[in-house]
Parts: structure tokens; C-alpha cells; sequence
């Protein structure tokens, strides 16, 4: 991935030697300006085009000349899925259950309570019926603090839920909290299905009887662990959930996918409740308080989106133990299925190595980009000179994403946040047709042609996108193009073309003359 180095760019482009020859050229040897009009630009494509027949091309170059990389069909419309809300009190094996349902470990798992703290879905599928499975975190009785906004978010769930999965550790058997959670189920009014787990073998079966005291009908025997019993579980999940929920949401053509990033305790959690206008995450003053990526559909502006807050990067996956290993690897996930990052920076306190990781990490999965500096309202004046100071020097190399000043408590500047998600995701989207890459080119390098070495200058021969999302630029030469040189081209593609908010790639393919 390359990124912009202005200072090294401009010695290249000092040392290069002045000459009559143009590295790109019409076959009649007349530059063509990159503004010009389409058709002069589609005959320069042809013309190089042509001369591209007498150097060895692979295979995949003429894949890469003829195919369109970017022909995707649209999502067709979704009907809104059944919700199975899976709650219990803690430590009872929900998230070994709904990673048991959806067939992968997906939700974090650790062998001690507390563990999930959001209500997280994940689309499932059983007996060729998809559905959504909400898990939740530990509902306990009398919580305070940051249990008791555990317990809020699983209360929601079942709100929101078209049927109940209630988990109960069936070696334990039925507890005080357990029957404060049965009345809370039995108000709600929803179907529920009774979960009996952690019944390993035969003998335990016997234990699992007893929960029919709970009063919500038949305990189903399972191992969340091992996989047993989670069929029979499943069936009658099925029989208990309706074709279509009253409570999902339908989604036309797929709305854009946002994740939130940062390191701990910068706000995405609030950030998340702000846009969606009501408590949809645990916020706490604790850092590493999201352990579980959370998808929340948000409809901005007339048009939906889909925001995923995400646990806050600390250090290097390989320096992390337990549920922030798991909880790292999750947040990975989620920048790579996201289309666009939000990356948010604390700017009431100094940049952090962290925080230069985080926007590198999101770099290097290919996302766009838009750096959000949050509580804002706690910067005095004092630091503002040293917050540009840092922008200046930590941020060089990301001086092309758009950058918004917020205050996600307060919500200070938040209708800011999605015109620079578009100006991002337009810029990720954006195709330069073949002629005009060529023609702008043509023009730059005839102005700036790349420096001598040993005696040889490599003549860029043609141009194409090979892809979008992000914008991926293949360069045809008769000689490799130093990384300066490369640089170079990408910061005028950015003043030529925009692309505010996208990474950009440029590879080059170095290819000789055919023998004749």
C-alpha cells in the first residue's frame, strides 16, 4: 500500500534529467491533456493498446486488459428475519451456545463470568430457516454499576426478540436468579424455549429434569460445549419463532458498513448510542468495556447504515491473553467486512503508538477512511496548538482522510460525521476510465519523467484500475519505478481525481519486448 511521503518525493522528482522522449505517447507523438475529451482519450487507450502487442504480457495481464474486476450484483431486498434472543445469568454458556448455533467461534468465550456485556447478533441458519441470534450478556439480580447496564442490555434484547432461548446450568440447577428472570420472560409475553446445559452425558439428564420447576415446560438437555442436544434445542427453537419478526428491520440493497476503531476508552461505545439516539451499548468509564463486535442498523439521513462498535485495539494481537486475544481478532474481522472505518482519536490527550496503529491497521486492510477526533469538549486551549503540531507530524501519511472534530457525549458536530463517510465511501467507489488515466499520465510524466538509473529510464508502456475498493492502480513499464517515483503518482492522482478518504494501491509490472 502506498502513502504519500512528500519530502522524498520532490528530491526524486529534483533529480530527474530533462529529455525529448515522452514515456507516454500517441503513436503520432502528441501528448494528450488529461482534461481532454473523451474521445481523444479513448484513442490514446487504443494506441497504447496496440503497442502493448509487442511486449510479453502473461496471463493475467490479459485478464486483468479485458475483464471487469468491479461487476458485482446488487443485495436483493431482505425480508426482516426472527430474532432468538439467547439470556441467562452469567456464566451459564450462552456465547459457547450461539457460536454452537452459527457454526463458528465467533462470539468471546472464557471460563469465567462476565465475559459478553453487549447484545450482539449474528445471522444463523438451521432446518434451511435463517434467522438472527441475539446474544446477551449475564442477567443478574440487584446489579449495580456496570453489571446493572449488562442486565439493561439483556432486558432490551428480550423486548426486541421474537423468541426466547433461556440457558440454564442444568449442574446447578435452578437458582433465585433464574426464577427473577422466568417472571421477567413470562411478562414479556414471548415463547420461550428452555435450555438445559452443560449436560455432558446420560447421568446428567437427571439433573436437567429438575428445571420443569421453572415452569416454562420442557428442559432441553444440551452440551453447548460438545454439540449435544443442540438439535432437538434448535427444533424447537424453530416451532417457536415466526417466519418473518415483528421486530427486525427490512434492508433494501444493502446499507454501507461503518466500523468504529480505536483504542480503549476513545468513545465508540458512546459514539454508537449518539447516532443510534438511545443506550444500545454498555458504556462504561472502564477501558475494555466492548469485548464483542455489535452491529446496529442506523438510518442517517434517509438512508440506512449499518454501524459496528468494535473492542479497542490495546497492542499487538500476539501480546494479548484470553478474551482480549479473541476480542482483537473480532475487531480485525470487522474492519476487513466493514466498507468504511471511523477511526477514533481522544483529543483531549496526547497521539499514542496505539492510536498511529490503529489508523495503520485500517490502512492495511484496504478500508476508507475518516478519522474522528472525539471529546472535543474536554480539550482546553492550551493543548489545541499541540493537537495540530501532532496532526502535522504522526499524521503525514493519512493527510487525505477527512477529519471531523466531535463530542459524542455531548453530541457536538455529529451531523459532520456522515458527509464525510460519503465524500469517503465515493472516493473508494470511484473509477477512473482507462483513456483518462492514460491521457493524465501521458501529461505527468512528460512534465516530471522519472530519474535516470545507470544509464536507463523506465517508459511507462500503460495504465489501468484494476479494481475499486479500494482503487487499485496496475502500471505497465519497461523498467520498475522507484517507490518515490510511485508516490509521486499517487499524490497527484489525489489532486487530479480526489479520492478524499481512500487508500490507494499502484503496483507496477515491469514487461520486455518480445523476441522476435
Amino acid at each position: 500500500m502506498s502513502t504519500p511521503e512528500h519530502n522524498h518525493t520532490e528530491d526524486v522528482v529534483a533529480e530527474a534529467q530533462p529529455t525529448t522522449d515522452l514515456p507516454i505517447e500517441d503513436q503520432d507523438g502528441s501528448a494528450t491533456d488529461a482534461s481532454g475529451d473523451d474521445d481523444s482519450d479513448a484513442g490514446r487507450e487504443r494506441a497504447l493498446l496496440a503497442g502493448l502487442s509487442d511486449y510479453e504480457l502473461a496471463d493475467d495481464d490479459h485478464a486483468l486488459l479485458a475483464g471487469d474486476p468491479d461487476a458485482l450484483a446488487r443485495a436483493a431486498s431482505m425480508a426482516p428475519l426472527p430474532v432468538l434472543a439467547v439470556v441467562g445469568r452469567p456464566n451459564v454458556g450462552k456465547s459457547t451456545l450461539v457460536n454452537r448455533i452459527i457454526g463458528r467461534r465467533e462470539a468471546v468465550v472464557e471460563d469465567k463470568p462476565g465475559v459478553t456485556r453487549d447484545r450482539v447478533s449474528y445471522p444463523a441458519e438451521w432446518g434451511g430457516r435463517n434467522f438472527m441470534v441475539v446474544d446477551t450478556g449475564g442477567w443478574e439480580v440487584d446489579a449495580r454499576g456496570l453489571d446493572a447496564r449488562v442486565a439493561e442490555q439483556s432486558e432490551i434484547a428480550i423486548g426486541l426478540a421474537d423468541a426466547i432461548m433461556f440457558v440454564v446450568d442444568a449442574t446447578v440447577g435452578p437458582t433465585a436468579t433464574d426464577e427473577k428472570v422466568v417472571k421477567l420472560l413470562r411478562k414479556s409475553g414471548k415463547p420461550v424455549v428452555l435450555c438445559a446445559n452443560k449436560v455432558d452425558g446420560p447421568r446428567a439428564e437427571a439433573d436437567a429434569s429438575e428445571l420443569w420447576s421453572l415452569g416454562l415446560g420442557e428442559p432441553y438437555p444440551v452440551s453447548a460445549l460438545h454439540g449435544r442436544g443442540t438439535g432437538d434445542l434448535l427444533e424447537a427453537a424453530m416451532k417457536a419463532l415466526p417466519t418473518t419478526s415483528e421486530h427486525g428491520v427490512a434492508i433494501q440493497q444493502g446499507p454501507r458498513r461503518v466500523a468504529l476503531v480505536g483504542r480503549p476508552n476513545v468513545g465508540k461505545s458512546s459514539l454508537l448510542n449518539k447516532v443510534a439516539g438511545s443506550e444500545r451499548v454498555v458504556v462504561d468509564s472502564t477501558a475494555g468495556t466492548t469485548r464483542d463486535p455489535v452491529d446496529e442498523l442506523i438510518v442517517l439521513k434517509g438512508k440506512p447504515w449499518t454501524f459496528v462498535d468494535t473492542a479497542g485495539i490495546r497492542r499487538r494481537v500476539h501480546q494479548t491473553q484470553g478474551a482480549d486475544f479473541y476480542a482483537s481478532l473480532r475487531t480485525q474481522a470487522a474492519i476487513e467486512k466493514a466498507e468504511v472505518a471511523v477511526v477514533l482519536l481522544d483529543a483531549s490527550v496526547s497521539l499514542t503508538e496505539q492510536d498511529t496503529r490503529v489508523i495503520s491497521q485500517v490502512i492495511e486492510s484496504g478500508r476508507a477512511v475518516v478519522i474522528a477526533y472525539n471529546k472535543w469538549d474536554l480539550m482546553d486551549e492550551d493543548r489545541r496548538p499541540y493537537l495540530e503540531r501532532e496532526i502535522e507530524k504522526e499524521l503525514v501519511q493519512v493527510q487525505w482522510a477527512p477529519r471531523v472534530n466531535i463530542s459524542a457525549m455531548t453530541g457536538w458536530h455529529m451531523d459532520r460525521l456522515v458527509p464525510a463517510l460519503e465524500r469517503s465511501l465515493e472516493s473508494w467507489d470511484t473509477r477512473i476510465s482507462t483513456g483518462k488515466l492514460n491521457s493524465f499520465l501521458g501529461e505527468l510524466v512528460a512534465a516530471h519523467p522519472h530519474p535516470l538509473r545507470g544509464g536507463k529510464q523506465p517508459r511507462i508502456l500503460f495504465a489501468t484500475q484494476a479494481s475499486t475498493r479500494p482503487p487499485r492502480f496496475v502500471i505497465f513499464s519497461t523498467g520498475f519505478l522507484e517507490a518515490g517515483y510511485r508516490r509521486f503518482i499517487e499524490r497527484r492522482l489525489r489532486e487530479t481525481f480526489g479520492f478524499e478518504g481512500s487508500p490507494i494501491s499502484i503496483s507496477v509490472r515491469v514487461r520486455e519486448k518480445r523476441k522476435r
